[in-house]
């Protein structure tokens, strides 16, 4: 039986109250796993994406987005580089962003 590794809430009221405090929130969308180690997650109503390390659930990464990314990213492979996709188009039942967009992001090498 899998041990579980770590445990932690993903997003923080940055969109719902006047300070960020990182508690977690309601999220639409799940994660996506690289084989190098990286969790990507979207679907948090701050409109936020982040990476996290897949021993530790350290953050190693995270961006505003445009719009909610209330979706599950994609990784895909272009010419040996692995790149990120989300769409960000927002939720109205979870209040995030409206917007229309497509973002990919390339991942180091």
């Amino acid at each position: 039986m899998p041990k579980q590794a770590w445990s932690r809430g993903i997003g923080t009221t940055a969109k719902k109250a006047p300070i960020a405090l990182d508690l977690g929130m309601p999220f639409s969308g799940g994660p996506v796993a690289t084989a190098g180690g990286i969790v990507f997650m979207g679907g948090t109503t701050d409109d936020r994406l982040r990476a996290y390390d897949t021993e530790t659930g350290r953050t190693l990464w995270e961006t505003e987005l445009p719009a909610g990314g209330n979706a599950t990213p994609s990784i895909v492979e272009a010419d040996g580089r692995q790149i990120l996709v989300i769409s960000g188009g927002g939720h109205g039942g979870l209040g995030t962003t409206r917007g229309d967009y497509v973002l990919a992001f390339a991942l180091p090498r």
